[in-house]
């Protein structure tokens, strides 16, 4: 095999074949790249079993093949080559990669032994490539980092005929953002109803930042009892991932349908205040945070050295409510919000005494709510009064 590449391109199309792969593998042949020389240009792969990734380039190729390369040292090596075109060129098991002056030799991979990449042929329809981006970002924070229960770890993405909800929960915390979805020509998820498919959140947080200025991304979810997967496909780029088996918890139906206690403030101020006030807490614990008509106030109480209040100005609707809240979840969803103003509803529950979870969503204006259709539900901690 034999080709010449631009080095940009080549690196930029390495970076992307390695991002997914696990850093520590059982079989050493999942940490390769595939890469194979065609006569219109190169197609670089990579597979975990789990995670897919493949993007196809432009390159001159002389001749044609397959090899398969450790894609973490040739990434390395592709990032801190000289400006000029990229040689690679194979030999028996060995790979030479030239450029400019500098030039490196490699030991191939069995190719015979590297698994199939997956195969996702109908488009099961089409995202707005930023509104995803954003919705990943917003939505993905809440998602349990805790692997005892995979379930939660992922992000339900929920199908309906024109729009695609995503929704994460940890148990301590809920997000849930909606955007627009293109059926294209595939109206099955309308005719259903709902087509579900439960994606590991940290590739879809790969996905959400590698596609995000892609335009539209196209989306295939495949339910057979054999795959369950779904691939993410823009310019020339496409990513696989195996989905999360189990049931999603209906987290869904804890969203009140309305709210009339609430707070309106400053996003900005409300985020550099807990900031601020947060430094005198121990670890994992809470702020508490009285709403009243002359402002919002945030006290702190840590060591028997350091304690800390600020208050910010806040438009109270409905009854003066204190609520106490773990400061980074809180500021998960702050800064989530993205606008100028936010809204912190105030939920019920059957006893008067114990809040229920605070809703967190933007506002265009002190007065005006936000257009978005994002909503984070934040279960107060209850120890703290």
């Amino acid at each position: 095999m034999r080709f010449q590449a631009n080095r940009d391109v080549f690196s930029e199309a390495v970076s992307f074949a390695v991002k997914l792969l696990p850093q520590r593998t059982t079989l050493p042949i999942l940490s390769g790249v595939l890469i194979e020389a065609t006569a219109t240009g190169l197609i670089l792969s990579s597979f975990d079993y789990e995670v897919s990734a493949q993007t196809e380039i432009v390159a001159e190729v002389e001749e044609t093949g397959k090899v398969l390369v450790s894609g973490r040292l040739l990434a390395e090596i592709a990032s801190r080559l000289p400006n000029a075109p990229v040689r690679f060129s194979t030999e028996n098991s060995r790979i030479k990669v030239s450029c400019g002056s500098a030039s490196f030799t490699l030991l191939s991979m069995p190719v015979e032994e590297y698994p199939s990449i997956p195969v996702v042929s109908t488009q099961s329809g089409l995202v707005p490539a930023e509104d995803f981006a954003a919705a990943v970002a917003q939505v993905a924070v809440a998602a349990s980092r805790d692997d005892v229960t995979p379930v939660i770890t992922g992000v339900q993405l929920e199908v309906t005929e024109n729009s695609l909800s995503l929704v994460a929960t940890d148990r301590y915390r809920v997000a849930v953002r909606e955007i627009d979805w293109d059926p294209g020509t595939n109206t099955t998820a309308g005719e259903t109803g709902t087509t579900t498919a439960l994606v590991p959140a940290r590739t879809l947080q790969e996905v959400g930042k590698t596609f995000g200025h892609s335009g539209t991304i196209s989306v295939s979810i495949t339910n057979s009892d054999d795959r369950e997967l779904i691939a993410f496909t823009a310019n020339k780029k496409t990513v696989t991932s195996l989905l999360i088996k189990g049931n999603f918890p209906p987290v869904r139906r804890l969203f009140p349908a309305t709210v009339d206690n609430y707070a309106v403030m400053n996003t900005a101020e409300l985020i550099e205040a807990t900031r601020r006030v947060q430094l005198v807490l121990e670890r994992e614990a809470a702020l508490r945070f009285t709403f009243a008509v002359d402002g919002v106030t945030l006290e702190a109480v840590g060591s028997e050295q350091a304690q800390a209040t600020e208050t910010i100005d806040s438009i109270l609707s409905g009854t003066e409510t204190v609520v106490s809240l773990k400061p980074q979840f809180l500021l998960d969803g702050l800064s989530a919000v993205r606008s100028e103003f936010v809204r912190i509803s105030f939920t019920k529950t059957e006893n008067p005494n114990k809040p229920g979870p605070v809703l967190i969503t933007s506002q265009t204006s002190r007065e005006q709510a936000g257009a978005d259709s994002y909503k984070y539900l934040l279960q107060p901690n209850l120890l703290l009064r």
